[in-house]
């Protein structure tokens, strides 16, 4: 064998080991994602649960704005349809209008204090504001392991192999800036 042969073959070998541990890297960033959304839809199904125990709670108080109660029903039902159909944008935008109608109904039980001193409506309160500390901090790490795989799918000579598998682009979970500013949920949970 010639010693252009013996060059040759070592970087066809060279080109396929870094093909596999490319791959092997773009797999395991996959699979995190997967993993990371596993661990958002547990908790939103979780917080879908306790909800309808809220707007029961307050319905039992006549005077408390059903008009409140409506949005976060329907908002609700809009969280469940867009995180049945792994619809990341979509979900990020119902999410929006659930919290606002939390935050509403959290605003709203302060001129309510039978309800503020209601033992389930208090349970509930607690139970929900867990829920969403743990929602924040799973889409964080949502979040994080997207970046991580769009970053790796766009980096030259990563991308080559990502192309030649499929790799796309992965949105990110977001809610709107606007939201954020207006509807702090733990300072209106903690109120």
């Amino acid at each position: 064998m010639s010693i252009g042969s013996a060059v040759f073959l070592g970087l066809v070998v060279l080109a396929l080991v870094y093909g596999v541990v490319t791959y092997n890297g773009l797999v395991q960033l996959k699979h995190n994602i997967a993993k990371a959304w596993a661990n958002i839809d547990v908790l939103l199904k979780q917080r879908h649960d306790e909800l309808p125990k809220l707007v029961e709670v307050c319905r039992q108080y006549k005077q408390f704005e059903q008009e409140t109660l409506a949005r976060v029903t329907e908002a609700r039902a809009r969280v469940a349809k867009a995180r049945e159909a792994h619809d990341v944008p979509a979900l990020g935008a119902a999410e929006n209008l659930l919290r606002a109608g939390l935050g509403q109904i959290f605003a709203v039980a302060e001129a309510y204090p039978e309800l503020k001193a209601n033992e389930h409506f208090m349970q509930l309160q607690t139970r929900i504001t867990a829920l969403e500390n743990s929602i924040a901090d799973r889409r964080e790490w949502h979040n994080e392991s997207v970046n991580l795989h769009n970053v790796r799918i766009e980096q030259f000579p990563d991308l080559i192999v990502a192309r030649m598998f499929g790799y796309t682009e992965q949105p990110l979970l977001q809610f709107s800036v606007t939201e954020k500013a207006d509807v702090d949920l733990k300072a209106l949970f903690t109120a």
